[in-house]
């Protein structure tokens, strides 16, 4: 059976989640209430779908309804708090001499349960500082960690185009982001800093863009195989798919052509 599958997001740093819209009328941007294990939830509508619901492992849990005017009022003031619940814990965490960084904290809808995201180079164990987060808050506590491109995208920023970043705009998912990636667009040998985002790793869009330029490249000949050109016959040494141009050597001299006028040898 085809269900219409409602991507719902919970947090900026969370990864989205799909769910049965039902007959709710909803549109992106809705905010919606779920219940999940922890309790009762409030998330962003992201996007729409259709899935077959034999495909899944088990059937879409519902949304419960469309969060209302007085829903969204309650979030504000639990938002509120937030900083102070921060700077609170992160008093804990220095207590107890953890080696990570709070980033973000977040109360239920239902306000039983309070969860802090940090950062950290490698595991941690925090679980005297569970305890003592449990006895400060009187709530059920959850930590955790997430990548340093998660709290990138938390937070938000301008990236090395001058555009927003892509994973706080409209990358409700990161995937992972190879070496392999900038060699297929070529610019691998430009530095580590130059093909980085804000978050110090290799740029997100370096992922999202793979897919044209491989198609885009079975129109380039090979590097390193040889080809002719209006200045002679020469050896294939870079391709622009961009400005659909080939670096070619002929001799001592380095041209760059229009593929075009290139023919394969």
């Amino acid at each position: 059976m085809i269900k219409r599958a409602v991507g719902v997001q919970f947090h900026s740093w969370d990864e989205v989640y799909h769910f049965d819209g039902q007959d709710i009328e909803l549109a992106i941007g809705d905010y919606v209430l779920i219940k999940t294990e922890g309790g009762l939830e409030i998330g962003r509508v992201v996007s729409f779908s259709e899935v077959d619901e034999g495909s899944l492992d088990a059937p879409l849990a519902p949304i419960v309804r469309r969060a209302e005017v007085e829903d969204l009022n309650k979030v504000r003031r639990q938002e509120e708090k937030k900083m102070e619940m921060l700077e609170r814990a992160r008093e804990l965490v220095k207590k107890h001499q953890l080696p990570m960084k709070l980033v973000d904290s977040h109360l239920s809808f239902d306000g039983g349960r309070l969860t802090f995201v940090f950062t950290a180079d490698g595991r941690v164990d925090f679980r005297e500082l569970v305890k003592d987060l449990a006895r400060v808050f009187q709530k059920s506590i959850r930590l955790q960690q997430i990548g340093i491109r998660d709290e990138a995208k938390r937070a938000g920023g301008i990236g090395p185009c001058g555009r927003p970043l892509c994973c706080k705009s409209f990358l409700h998912s990161l995937g992972n982001v190879t070496t392999d990636l900038a060699k297929i667009q070529f610019v691998h040998g430009r530095g580590s800093e130059r093909i980085s985002g804000s978050c110090g790793r290799l740029m997100c869009c370096l992922a999202y863009e793979a897919d044209f330029y491989q198609k885009e490249l079975k129109a380039f000949p090979a590097i390193d195989s040889r080809v002719k050109t209006r200045q002679g016959e020469g050896v294939v040494t870079s391709c622009n798919i961009i400005k659909h141009t080939v670096g070619v050597r002929i001799d001592d001299a380095q041209v760059e052509v229009p593929l075009k006028e290139i023919k394969r040898i």
